[in-house]
């Protein structure tokens, strides 16, 4: 089977396309034909060498498609069952070993494509917006990458909740499609304006009531600034790089601020929690209430492309992976 491989971490080109053979489950595990796999920049992160990953590995962490063979003492998914994971370790390949606790059943009227390429930012917006600040009709937010997969679901789903978005957006051509998921305003992020004062400005002086921020360093001490009294930051990514070093004195200096830095895995681990928020990501797909936008396809071998495409923010929507 092919398989991408990290050999050493390093940029793009250290994907590597590479025949393998083909896995076998053990016990608990389920052997899946790999549908399509989502591209994210943990990805890049892994690809990079900041997770700690040993090389050589197969990167990659979310897919959907049909399951092959079934390891011992697997309850539930049978061969033949269509799935979906977003932590299945070495998705970048024709054929994946998944935990089968991992795995959610996909739909009959939801596609393996949508499957893959919903999963992830569908749960982490869900996540986001149900359990770590339940945004209120009537509040502000301040969406960045409202462009993105995980950007525009968090917009649709904020706007559809009467919540007013303030976007942010890398390039100009990235604007309607985060005006089209719902946002209000739309700020372009072009490292010499003065983004705070913009959304001061945008909110009557005020400021928003949550910020939710997947950029990381380029926007961390704005996105502080851009906050009403008492008003959440909510770190989710960090796309450009860490951010600074923060003393935690600073949150009283700009007005008895919230910080946290959530992650999926502490709200979707549990199978029976995964079970239910996928359930109803999905039932949201259905429903219209978060759409999935697909910004490149990808032959499983031009997975250097697609990071390189990822990572020069020329995209929007999500990037999938096709064996």
């Amino acid at each position: 089977m092919r398989a991408v491989v990290v050999e050493r971490p390093g940029g793009p080109e250290a994907l590597v396309p590479t025949d393998r053979p083909a896995p076998e489950p053990g016990p608990g595990e389920l052997v899946v034909r790999l549908a399509a796999a989502g591209v994210n920049f943990k990805d890049v992160y892994e690809r990079e060498g900041r997770t700690g990953a040993a090389a050589p590995f197969v990167p990659g962490s979310e897919g959907a498609g049909t399951v092959v063979a079934v390891g011992a003492d697997v309850h539930g998914p049978q061969v033949g069952d269509r799935v979906a994971w977003w932590a299945g370790p070495g998705s970048y390949a024709e054929q994946v070993v998944v935990r089968a606790d991992a795995t959610v059943p996909v739909p009959d009227d939801v596609s393996d494509t949508d499957a893959a390429a919903v999963l992830l930012q569908g749960l982490t917006a869900h996540y986001l917006v149900t359990s770590t600040y339940p945004a209120h009709e009537g509040e502000s937010a301040l969406v960045h990458s409202a462009a993105g997969g995980l950007g525009q679901h968090l917009t649709r789903l904020l706007a559809g909740q009467g919540v007013r978005v303030i976007g942010t957006v890398s390039t100009p051509d990235k604007v309607p499609a985060a005006e089209a998921a719902g946002a209000a305003a739309v700020v372009v992020r072009d490292g010499t304006s003065d983004l705070a004062g913009q959304v001061r400005l945008l909110t009557g002086g005020d400021g928003v009531d949550v910020v939710y921020d997947g950029v990381g360093r380029d926007t961390f001490e704005a996105g502080l600034r851009s906050l009403r009294r008492r008003g959440t930051f909510v770190l989710v990514g960090a796309a450009s790089g860490p951010v600074p070093a923060l003393d935690p004195q600073a949150l009283a200096g700009h007005g008895s601020l919230f910080l946290t830095r959530p992650t999926l895995v502490d709200h979707a681990t549990d199978p029976a929690e995964l079970r239910s928020r996928a359930a109803e990501v999905f039932r949201w797909l259905r429903e219209g209430r978060i759409q999935v936008t697909v910004g490149g396809r990808y032959p499983l071998d031009q997975a250097a492309r697609a990071h390189a495409d990822l990572q020069s923010r020329r995209t929007t929507g999500k990037l999938l992976l096709l064996p």
